[in-house]
């Protein structure tokens, strides 16, 4: 398979899923398919997202030697939003190391205080956030402000995801 072909092919549900059956649980295959999310020009990396995140689900140990590299390519300015979703989405679901705890942790914090970031990017990293206030149970008051603040604007997604970690808080 061409993967770059592929991923440029079409963007759907049936070829995210067509790209992750063929990555497996090949690291080899999943190696490429992340150097074209980090690498590769505008429009590629947005589509290879998407199975990254659903390759990194399926088998969390793909990501343990790229911590590094996404979160330098998290810090990239202009992100495309589908990078940032995916990015966040595939931290909700693994260990992520202790030397790289801090870094994410602003990223996410840095995240759920924009104005201008979606609301899915928001509510991946209110998880992310969660999931880390497990081990640092000082970040949760500042949860809770960005919580507050925001609750009465966002959607029902949000809100939803927010209550529920309020809840285990109590």
């Amino acid at each position: 398979m061409n993967l770059r072909e592929e991923l440029l092919r079409e963007h759907s549900k049936a070829q995210c899923n067509k790209i992750v059956q063929w990555v497996g649980d090949s690291e080899k295959r999943f190696e490429e398919m992340f150097n074209l999310f980090l690498n590769d020009v505008y429009g590629v990396n947005q589509r290879a997202a998407w199975p990254v995140s659903y390759c990194v689900v399926a088998h969390p140990k793909f990501i343990k030697n790229y911590f590094k590299k996404l979160i330098k390519n998290l810090h990239k300015p202009g992100l495309h939003d589908a990078v940032k979703r995916n990015s966040i989405r595939l931290l909700q679901h693994v260990e992520i190391p202790e030397k790289y705890q801090g870094e994410i942790m602003e990223i996410c914090f840095g995240y759920l205080a924009s104005p201008t970031e979606p609301v899915a990017v928001k509510v991946f990293s209110l998880t992310v956030l969660g999931n880390l206030a497990k081990k640092y149970p000082e970040i949760i008051p500042e949860i809770k402000v960005l919580i507050d603040e925001q609750l009465p604007y966002q959607s029902t997604g949000f809100k939803s995801r927010a209550q529920k970690l309020l809840e285990s808080w109590m």
